[in-house]
């Protein structure tokens, strides 16, 4: 895959300065944290009042935990984000009713510690596979296990400036999603965020 393709998604905005910097670099989407135990979490509320700020060029995404499906629903219908990544257990029914209840994509996510958990994850009903080392550890995990995937992913965990180009040549993910390697003390950082874009669109 070249790297033109390579999508970006910058994940757990929370303020009117971050909408601002994202409106300014265009990633392919953002992401908005529902799970209440995260330090990136945001109410519905504000969710809606960031996402009439946001570039309509940018694809808004709801970061969910196992949260109630009909909630999830309801914040896809009514245009707070316009798709639904899953963090929690939910299976293929879960997804499956989002599926049927709404238009929008789903992105389910897998933690990746072996090679079993990458056929799991080429198993899953939903659109896109996200594939992390876990919730928010700030690490990646062994890329090699990814060698020979069948399906297209984000590819997330541990990413930032200084390694996202090497992670796009190895096993060209479909898109790259950062938080914590575009933060400086636990707030976005657009001198960060813009290296990070740089990095992906280089040579593009």
């Amino acid at each position: 895959m070249k790297s033109e393709q390579v999508k970006i998604k910058f994940c757990g905005l929370r303020s009117e300065a971050d909408i601002g910097y994202v409106n300014e670099l265009l990633p392919d989407y953002i992401g908005f944290v529902f799970a209440k135990n995260s330090k990136r979490y945001v109410t519905p509320e504000l969710a809606f009042r960031l996402k009439m700020e946001l570039d309509e060029r940018i694809v808004a995404v709801g970061v969910f935990v196992d949260e109630e499906v009909e909630n999830v629903i309801s914040l896809l219908n009514d245009r707070v984000v316009d798709m639904a990544q899953l963090h929690g257990n939910e299976d293929d029914e879960y997804i499956m009713r989002l599926k049927v209840m709404t238009d929008a994509p789903v992105i389910k996510a897998f933690k990746i510690k072996k090679v079993d958990d990458v056929r799991k994850a080429e198993s899953c009903v939903a659109d896109y596979l996200l594939l992390d080392s876990g919730e928010g550890s700030g690490e990646n995990f062994d890329w090699s296990l990814l060698e020979g995937i069948k399906r297209e992913f984000f590819l997330a965990g541990g990413l930032n400036e200084r390694n996202v180009r090497e992670a796009i040549d190895l096993i060209s993910p479909m898109a790259v999603d950062v938080s914590s390697g575009i933060e400086t003390g636990g707030r976005k950082d657009f001198e960060k965020m813009k290296a990070f874009y740089n990095e992906v669109r280089r040579d593009a």
